[in-house]
Formats: structure tokens, sequence, C-alpha cells
């Protein structure tokens, strides 16, 4: 489909509100009107002009999408949409303030249980989540039909920005809780258990808080200035956020609950150890983890050559490895840093992939080029050691496995070989091992994750852990429901503890 302008989509709209603002004065629409009105196209930069800088790709609603869209939504009595949510946003509830044009009380509804919409409304997977139960999607037979939940949850979010109130905070308790990393896990616990009058103090080991929001997702997907407006949030809220301090090397767990007066710990530090293939050449100049490189140009704005002192490779060709959000994310930076080809290896098909349909058509839309069932077998260097090929091998597609998807089988005899300059690693990752190893009395699992029970109970006392450090890599969302539920339980840990 041909890329409609942002002022084409405006205009569009503009007139579909005017005739369907007259039908709502007549009565409300009913059931089959509504799934009837056609789902809103996100505005977007244009493709050719968005691989040269690192602005926002999508532009967000007009006014006119939005009411448009709102009116999409049925008010199902029973909700699947909210029980689709990670953290139960009461969805017909901010929808319906929209219908009515109260953009600020859609704002108020969505904060009553999520700190984060502006993030949440641009990086969250609506369409495995909140989405996939739409009855609108499900009467469709489409679950990209449904209605477009996350991109109503960022219009309210965007329209309301600067003007949305911190969260009250109860009485102070005297509880203090420490918070271990600063990424959506963390930014959610703190938030509600700052609410109950406990004192919280966030530790980051770098030198600026936000966790993978910061580090791991671009520019061009999720603006730093909505991460650092969120923080603000918690800081208001009377949050500490302390930098550049590694727990297990600046203090360690023990320490923090026995010598610096914590009542409990959340662990909220995330996956950040990345996996490799283990395939010959990995050591290689020119071949880098997604972490690094994603960090380097997101962290520490490697991207601004003229004016940032870090570092990044330059490549005219680069191989990405994986089939994730991340290695969209690394395939699309690396478009933008100037790479003349980008070349994405999956050894399954586009049906597989775990990524966002979404960034998928964007990553295609600005280049990237997609080598489906093919897996590398070794990376090859020149007489310096310096990156010069792949060698990658065909596979075709088998029985499910334990995942549910068709397992990749190799077509013996087919390699062949695809000149390249450097190669992105984006296979996922493990948990960085210096916290556990520092105390022994944390249960992991054979990954190198902390078990954790539900509630966020680990196997220490007064010590609760959520997100991918519990889950390995997930979503953002998903590591906001476990940040929820374990700030539920140090909640109520505490109020015993003051009632005995």
């Amino acid at each position: 489909m041909s890329h409609q302008t942002p002022e084409e989509l405006r205009r569009s709209a503009e007139k579909e509100w005017e005739v369907l603002r007259e039908r709502l004065h007549q009565a409300p629409l009913k059931p089959k009107e509504r799934m009837a009105l056609p789902q809103q196209e996100m505005p977007a930069q244009d493709p050719r002009e968005r691989r040269c800088n690192m602005e926002e790709v999508a532009l967000g609603y007009t006014e006119e999408q939005a009411r448009i869209e709102a009116e999409r939504c049925l008010q199902c009595p029973t909700a699947p949409c909210i029980a689709g949510c990670p953290v139960a946003i009461d969805i017909p509830r901010f929808i319906g303030e929209i219908t009515r044009g109260d953009y600020q009380a859609a704002l108020e509804v969505i904060r009553e249980t999520s700190l984060l919409p502006s993030i949440c409304g641009r990086v969250c997977p609506q369409e495995v989540q909140c989405q996939a139960p739409c009855t609108v999607g499900k009467a469709l037979k489409d679950p990209f039909a449904s209605v477009s939940i996350g991109r109503l949850e960022r219009f309210v979010a965007d329209r309301a920005a600067g003007s949305s109130r911190a969260p009250r905070v109860q009485p102070d308790t005297g509880r203090r809780v420490a918070i271990i990393g600063s990424g959506p896990a963390s930014i959610t616990a703190a938030a509600d258990i700052r609410r109950e009058g406990h004192a919280v103090t966030i530790f980051e080991a770098f030198h600026k808080p936000g966790g993978v929001l910061v580090y791991g997702i671009p520019e061009f997907r999720l603006p730093k200035r909505i991460v650092q407006d969120e923080l603000a949030t918690l800081e208001a809220m009377g949050v500490s956020i302390v930098p550049n301090f590694l727990v297990g090397r600046t203090r360690t767990l023990k320490q923090l609950l026995e010598e610096d007066g914590f009542d409990a710990v959340f662990i909220g530090s995330g996956a950040g150890l990345p996996k490799f293939m283990h395939i010959e050449g990995e050591n290689l100049v020119g071949v880098f983890s997604a972490n690094e490189f994603l960090t380097r140009s997101n962290l520490m704005k490697a991207y601004n050559r003229d004016e940032a002192a870090t570092p990044i490779f330059d490549a005219p060709v680069v191989a990405v490895l994986g089939g994730g959000n991340v290695a969209m994310d690394a395939a699309r930076t690396a478009v933008r840093l100037g790479a003349r080809e980008v070349h994405l290896f999956y050894r399954r098909t586009r049906a597989e992939m775990p990524a966002r349909a979404e960034e998928v058509d964007h990553a295609e839309e600005e280049g990237v080029i997609f080598h489906f069932l093919r897996s590398p077998t070794r990376i090859l260097g020149d007489q310096d050691d310096r990156v010069q090929a792949i060698e990658v091998l065909e596979y075709e597609l088998g029985e499910p496995d334990e995942s549910g998807r068709r397992r990749p089988v190799a077509v013996p005899g087919s390699e062949y070989t695809v000149p390249v300059n450097a190669v992105i690693v984006s296979i996922g990752n493990d948990s960085n091992p210096l916290l556990t190893a520092t105390t022994p009395e944390l249960e992991t699992n054979r990954w190198g994750n902390i078990v954790a029970d539900e509630t966020g109970k680990t196997s220490m006392d007064r010590v609760f852990a959520g997100g991918d450090i519990v889950l390995g890599a997930a979503t953002v969302i998903l590591a906001m429901g476990q940040g929820r539920s374990a700030a539920r339980s140090i909640n109520a840990m505490l109020a015993e503890d003051r009632e005995r």
C-alpha cells in the first residue's frame, strides 16, 4: 500500500468525522454501524525521509481520528480487552471518555493503573494483548482490525502532556523500600509503593535512569523526552533516583537490608546479558550484540557523530541476526546510521517472527532486506580479523516445538556466503549474574533468572522481583504487570508490620 501523508489522513478523517458527528446527534450507533467504521491509520513519516533521521516515525492520531476510532468500541459488558491487559486498565471507560471529548478524564482512568501511558501506547504489543480478545476484531475475523487501543492510549497521553498531576501520595509511614533498576517494572512498583506513603529509592547502574526504555528502544520509536517526563512524575511523587549505583558492587543486597535500613527490596534489573550463537568468527572485529549497538546509539547518542564522544562502528553492509523487536530496532538503527544495505536473517518465516507486525512493516518500508528460513553457520574474516562475510544455511519448517511454532530444520549442503562488514547478534538476553552471584540466598533457575512466585516473592525474606529478571526478555507491559503484583505484596507486608 502506498504511503499516505499525515495531511491526507487528516483531511480524510475530518470529512469522516463531520458525517459521523451528524449521525451521532440523531441516535447512538448500533453495533453493526460501529464495526463498519473504518479503522484509522496511524500517520507516519515518509519512509524515504525517516530512514535518514532519528525522529519519531509514528506521529500520533489527530483529534478527529481518535474520535472516530473511539466510536468503533462496542463498550462490551464483559470487557475482554481488560483481561488482555497485564495491568488491567479499564479500557472501555477510558475510550468512553474519548467519545465524550474529555481527554483529561480518559488519561486519569489510565493512570489509575498505569503510570506510563505515553510509553505503553507506543511500544506495547497490543495486538497480542488487549486487542487480541477485542470483540470487534473477533467479529471481523482479523485481530489487526480490532479497536486501536494503543493508539488511543497514546493520543490521550500526548494530548494531556505536561498537564497531568502526579498521583496522590498517602502520609509518610516511616517505611523504606529499595528498588534495583529503573526500567518499566521498577517504575511501576515504585509508583504503587510510593502511593501508600512508603519512602522509595531507585538504584540505577547507568548514569541515566529508564532502563531498557532509554538504552534499548531507539529514539525513532520512543523519544527519550517522554521517558524523562514519566520519571519526572515519579520524582514529583517523592521517589528518589540514585544513578551510578551498581547493587552487588557499590552495595550488596544484604547490606541494603541489614545495614542501610530498607524494609523491603524490589529487584527489577532486567535481562541485560546478551546471548551469542557460539559460532566461528564471533570474536572478529565488527561483531556486536544488539545491546551494545543500541546502547551506544540510544543512551550515548553515538548517532550524533558531530557531538557525541562515543564511537560507533561504521559499516556499509550490515547483517542482523534475529527476528524480535530488538532485531528490528538494530536493523532500523543501522539504516539510519548510513549503512548502504541491511540484511536481516531469521531461521523461521515472517509468520513466526516474534517482532510486532508494525515494526516489521516499518523495517521493510525503510529498505531492510529480509532473509527468511536462513541462519548463519559462521562469520568469515579477512587477514586483519575484520568481518568480511557470513556463511548462511537454509532451513525449512518441520513439526511444531514447545512454543507452538514450527521447528526450523536445516537443509544439508545449502550453505552460501553473503558479503557483509558488520554483524549484529540479536537472539535474546540472559540475566546479568552479578547480583545473584553476590547474593547466594536468591534462588535462580537454570537460565539465571530469579525465581519468584505470582506475588513477586523470592526465596529471600523481604526481597521481591519482577520483569525481565524473572521472565527473561519480555515486553514493557508484562514487566509493568509484574511490578504491580510485587508492589501489592510489598504494601501488604508493610501494612502487616505496622499492625504488629
